[in-house]
């Protein structure tokens, strides 16, 4: 199984943002063949009337012979997160134990700042931690009839006898089509201890995303109708940049080769930031902590550098004045000179050798 992608493409219109997806991520990165699985890719597409109940699902009435029930659709995440709990089931036997790994699922977004992606996303956005394992840091509630839902997806089901403990556990969509469980327990807390594979509390009904579901998501920068993204929502992404020439913006080999670079680059951008806080709108938030790009293996490449700082401070920091950033790379005697140097992300994006030495020297 791949490393976990949690990623938002961006760039120009018609660059070849959704066409790299398709054609590079899905069937290369995440080995998903998608004529052969195609309930492994979800897609949906943001607007402004998509809501958290498109997104995670919602009841709705239906009148039939006169009668109005109701009945719940689950939305594209659930639906994706089932989906992925499903891939998880049928790589574990009926003891619990694992013996193949998970195919990936991956949960496609279009047009992400077309939508209000914190109320889009609501509880789910703390979800989007991810420990090294793949699985979420943290876990969150869903409401109840929301459970009930993923439960019948993926396939779980318990019975209770008259005296309220559980008779029978079936999974449907386990190796065995509909496979009985061996449980000797009598509660949810003691079937919780039998399915821990599954990372999800019965009992309080909380969920995690598991390391097989990966969202990417796309994003048009000249969109003139787009939300607001906030700092939390952002930094919880890789991103990756593709230009006007539909070229992946991607810088090869390492900027920072121990945490201890990383923290003292981090100082001294911060440092810069304060420097020139009278470009700047709410100078607390646009400072960045040592956490903002994790550290893997005690090192940080030049492409993240690009794709995910450097676009925080382009497009958050100095978002109204880019006089700072030209001043940065060739100094304030010369600005007037080079001040048509830096206008769009992809030229500033291209000096992040430039930026980092810069920043380092300031």
């Amino acid at each position: 199984m791949s490393d976990v992608i949690q990623r938002i493409i961006f760039g120009s219109p018609g660059t070849g943002k959704s066409h790299l997806i398709k054609a590079e991520i899905i069937p290369y990165e995440l080995d998903i063949d998608e004529k052969e699985t195609p309930e492994n890719v979800i897609k949906a597409v943001f607007h402004p009337e998509y809501t958290y109940g498109d997104f995670m699902g919602k009841l709705l009435p239906i009148t039939k012979s006169g009668q109005v029930t109701y009945n719940f659709y689950e939305g594209h995440f659930l639906k994706a997160l089932a989906q992925a709990y499903k891939n998880i089931i049928i790589t574990h036997d009926k003891n619990g134990q694992k013996i193949s790994e998970p195919d990936n699922v991956v949960l496609v977004i279009d047009e992400i700042n077309r939508g209000n992606s914190s109320a889009i996303f609501g509880s789910i956005f703390q979800l989007l931690d991810r420990d090294n394992n793949g699985w979420s840091s943290y876990d969150t509630t869903i409401n109840g009839v929301m459970f009930d839902r993923l439960l019948e997806l993926i396939g779980c089901d318990y019975d209770f006898d008259s005296s309220g403990k559980i008779k029978k556990v079936t999974i449907k969509n386990s190796i065995s089509e509909n496979q009985e469980i061996e449980f000797s327990g009598k509660t949810l807390k003691d079937l919780n201890k039998k399915i821990t594979f599954l990372n999800f509390d019965l009992v309080n009904k909380t969920i995690k995303i598991p390391p097989n579901l990966h969202i990417i998501a796309t994003m048009n920068t000249s969109d003139n109708s787009i939300y607001h993204m906030d700092t939390a929502f952002k930094r919880r992404w890789e991103w990756q940049f593709v230009d006007a020439n539909s070229n992946l913006v991607k810088e090869n080999g390492i900027a920072f080769k121990t945490e201890k670079e990383w923290l003292n680059f981090v100082e001294k951008l911060n440092n810069f930031i304060k420097s020139n806080h009278n470009f700047i709108r709410g100078i607390e938030d646009k400072q960045i902590g040592k956490y903002f790009i994790r550290v893997e293996n005690h090192q940080i490449s030049y492409a993240i550098i690009q794709s995910k700082l450097m676009f925080f401070i382009w497009d958050s920091v100095f978002s109204r004045d880019k006089k700072p950033l030209i001043q940065l790379l060739y100094g304030k005697e010369n600005y007037e000179q080079f001040k048509n140097e830096l206008v769009t992300f992809g030229d500033f994006a291209l000096k992040v050798k430039e930026f980092i030495k810069a920043i380092q020297e300031n």
